[in-house]
């Protein structure tokens, strides 16, 4: 999975080499070179294919504190207190109060 972004670097590091050896190149070209062809896309292409790994850790870790949530309320003798706060079974209500207006 990752040969191709080490081989991108590899190329990306020999074109760096390339630019400071050359005669009209300069090291802080063979840097820029680097680091906007070589770091900057590999960052970004692994960032992007990790986004469902980190998807799948942040679920399973939502879900592993809901279980633990849930186990502790089971140790309370109060069933309702495994209820989430919102499946009271009441009408849900305006949090601002309209006002009140003089005939």
């Amino acid at each position: 999975m990752y040969i191709v972004p080490i081989a991108w670097l590899y190329v990306a590091l020999m074109m760096s080499v390339a630019e400071a050896t050359n005669s009209n190149g300069t090291v802080l070209g063979a840097i820029v070179t680097f680091v906007l062809y070589g770091l900057l896309p590999v960052g970004l292409v692994l960032y992007i294919m990790g986004t469902p790994a980190r998807k799948r850790a942040i679920r399973a870790r939502e879900e592993q504190e809901r279980a633990a949530y849930l186990a502790r309320a089971q140790e309370v003798e109060n069933p309702a207190s495994i209820q989430t706060p919102d499946a009271g079974g009441h009408a849900a209500t305006d949090p601002v109060a309209p006002m009140r207006e003089e005939p």
